[in-house]
């Protein structure tokens, strides 16, 4: 019967505890060198602005914006458990998570194809004078290129999927130029 009391009381301290370092401590308005360190206590719901950042395996980053009126740290922070804290201040939370998948930019529109310089890159939309270069990897050796390969690039390699995109990067690498394979 004394441990049940003494679990109730050690899981009413925890609990306490835990609300209360959920909340910015009340302290001097200003600190030795007269900067203002106010804090305000909460009394109510807390509101931010979360911001969810996506870094895919072709570097494109996403980012989506939203509001979150927080109740409870507790289910906020579980809310984004498989997120990685990058920066908060009062009124914003940044997370980030990498994505293990090619962006929806290439999935839409992403081409292979080479650019005027020679350089084995990817095209948003199929690649020519205007078509813009979302990413750049290595510099193809154009002489080693048989002319059909040559032809796919210039004519632009749609890109399927992150296994496609994977395995076009690595046929092409044959045909880089020495110094410049990443």
């Amino acid at each position: 019967m004394m441990s049940s009391h003494r679990f109730l009381f050690t899981a009413a301290v925890a609990f306490i505890g835990i609300f209360f370092l959920s909340f910015p401590a009340v302290h001097e308005p200003y600190d030795a060198a007269g900067n203002d360190n106010q804090a305000y206590e909460v009394s109510g719901p807390l509101t931010v602005t979360v911001v969810l950042e996506r870094i895919y395996l072709d570097g494109e980053i996403s980012e989506e914006v939203k509001t979150e009126t927080i109740l409870a740290m507790e289910d906020f922070w579980a809310k984004y458990e498989g997120w990685q804290l990058v920066d908060q201040d009062d009124n914003q939370i940044i997370f980030q998570k990498e994505v293990d998948d090619i962006s929806p930019l290439l999935k839409a529109n992403g081409y292979f194809g080479l650019s005027s310089e020679g350089v084995f890159s990817i095209f948003n939309g199929k690649p020519d004078d205007a078509s813009e270069i979302i990413h750049s990897f290595f510099q193809i050796d154009v002489g080693k290129l048989e002319t059909r390969k040559h032809d796919e690039l210039r004519h632009g390699i749609r890109i399927q999927s992150k296994d496609h995109y994977l395995k076009v990067i690595q046929s092409y690498k044959a045909y880089s130029s020495p110094a410049e394979v990443n």
